[in-house]
């Protein structure tokens, strides 16, 4: 049998696409359109990749090597140490175990108070800002003010206010309000870290405040007013209104208070220096003076591996904590 072949009226034939050539630039434009995406993300990823990802293995294998200041011309013929800088890390017998010990217990306690402090006062002032009153976006805008300055020089006027002779906040505590014998010296000794605590919560609570403010947008207003008609307080519509819906928000922002409070070294440093107070011996400044100071290291690489895996554990483990829970609660 033999095709018959469509003509037009002229004699021209008629050319009919096949069902595979149509099919084919349709899906050319849907790979394009899916790829576009991650071709504009791949600039990011490169970035990432040589300013984190790079730097983070380099220092792993550093953290196998006898890394000295002998060896700093060209640290890869450093000799391989195998895991002794992590033996030493953990012999809390020793002088460097012991000390790294002392400095993680300071920095847990540190940021569970900061984070604490951080999330209730930011938490507290989101409420309070919730309710329409004339000059609530002046107190908006003042409130942001410690989160938007820079770290440096929020932090050197901190230091300013903690002087012994002319202090600020001496001036106010004893000279003014009689609260203590005789000026006190925040910036070494014991109170070094209350003086660390207190920079610290002034740095991070708005930003805590800005997230909870956030969240309660997305809370309608109607489930105050029935619970107000139904004669519950204040305090019971924070307790079953404002606080189960702000679980999710509150699960992300203390997270990352944890971790931008653990690995703070830019507060620390400003406020004291290279040589941190004993009682403010964050673990971010010791590993900075056990590998800078000390020209150590091998050591100093074998800390920040056992930091980031104690962080790795921590985070997965809260992630896994408030997974369960969120199923529970749908349940």
């Amino acid at each position: 049998m033999t095709a018959t072949v469509p003509t037009r009226a002229d004699g021209r034939t008629v050319r009919r696409s096949s069902p595979g050539a149509a099919r084919g630039p349709r899906r050319t434009g849907r790979i394009r359109r899916i790829g576009l995406p991650y071709l504009l993300l791949l600039p990011a990823l490169l970035l990432e990749l040589l300013v984190h990802l790079v730097p983070m293995v380099i220092g792993i294998v550093m953290s196998f090597k006898e890394l000295t200041q002998f060896y700093i011309r060209d640290w890869g013929a450093a000799p391989w140490s195998g895991l002794d800088n992590y033996r030493m890390s953990v012999d809390f017998d020793a002088p460097v175990g012991k000390a790294l010990l002392h400095s993680f217990f300071v920095t847990v306690g540190f940021t569970l108070l900061s984070v604490g402090l951080c999330w209730l006062l930011g938490t507290a002032a989101a409420v309070c800002m919730q309710d329409t009153f004339r000059g609530r976006s002046l107190l908006r805008a003042l409130f942001l003010v410690p989160y938007a300055l820079p770290v440096y020089a929020a932090v050197i006027t901190w230091v300013f206010m903690f002087q012994h002779d002319n202090g600020l906040v001496n001036h106010v505590l004893h000279d003014q309000l009689h609260l203590t014998d005789k000026p006190s010296f925040w910036l070494i000794g014991d109170n070094s870290f209350w003086a660390l605590l207190t920079v610290s919560v002034w740095k991070g609570w708005p930003f805590a405040f800005l997230i909870v403010m956030a969240g309660l947008q997305n809370i309608p207003r109607e489930l105050y007013e029935a619970a107000a008609l139904d004669g519950a307080g204040m305090r019971q519509q924070i307790r079953r209104i404002t606080l189960p819906s702000l679980r999710p928000v509150n699960q992300v922002l203390i997270l990352v208070l944890f971790l931008w409070t653990f690995n703070d070294f830019n507060t620390p440093y400003v406020l004291f220096g290279k040589a941190a107070p004993e009682a403010a011996d964050l673990i971010s400044v010791h590993i900075y003076q056990a590998s800078f100071v000390t020209w150590n290291f091998g050591t100093g690489s074998a800390m920040s591996v056992l930091l980031l895996l104690f962080l790795l554990v921590v985070t997965g483990g809260y992630l896994l904590l408030t997974w369960r829970g969120r199923r529970a609660s749908d349940v």
